[in-house]
C-alpha cells in the first residue's frame, strides 16, 4: 500500500445511532473523518478528475449511511460506511473515524468514538 491518501475529515450528520431508546427517537450529532488510501499518482500527473474518486459521491455516501440508518453501535455505522465505500471505489484501504460527541455518559468529554480500517480483500 503506498502513502497517498484523500481525507474527508470532520462531516458533521445528525443520525438516530445509539443503544437507548432516547438516542434512537431524539437523535444526535455524529461527527466524521474519512481516509482513502490509493495511489494517486495518475490523478496527480494528469490533473484529471476522472482519475480519482470523486469526493462529492464519497460525501454522500457517508451522508447516507449516517442519517437513513439506526444502528445500536458507531462501530457498526463505521463498518457499513467501510464497505459501502469499498464497494464502490477501487481503493486499497479505508479508515473510518465516527465520533459521537454527545454520548450519554455522565462526565466530561470531547468526544466517544471509534477508528476501523478496512482493506480490499484479496
Amino acid at each position: 500500500m503506498g502513502k497517498d491518501k484523500i481525507i474527508l475529515s470532520g462531516m458533521q450528520f445528525y443520525g438516530r445511532h445509539g443503544v437507548f431508546p432516547e438516542e434512537k427517537a431524539m437523535g444526535q450529532k455524529f461527527i466524521i473523518d474519512v481516509e482513502l488510501f490509493l495511489d494517486l499518482k495518475r490523478a496527480g500527473t494528469s490533473d484529471d478528475i476522472a482519475n480519482t474518486p470523486n469526493y462529492a459521491d464519497i460525501y454522500a455516501i457517508i451522508k447516507n449511511a449516517t442519517t437513513q440508518n439506526n444502528y445500536n453501535l458507531i462501530e457498526a455505522l463505521a463498518e457499513a460506511i467501510a464497505q459501502e465505500i469499498l464497494s464502490a471505489y477501487h481503493i486499497d484501504q479505508v479508515v473510518v473515524r465516527v465520533r459521537k460527541p454527545h454520548a450519554p455518559i455522565s462526565g466530561i468529554f470531547d468526544y466517544m468514538g471509534c477508528e476501523i480500517v478496512r482493506g480490499r480483500k484479496g
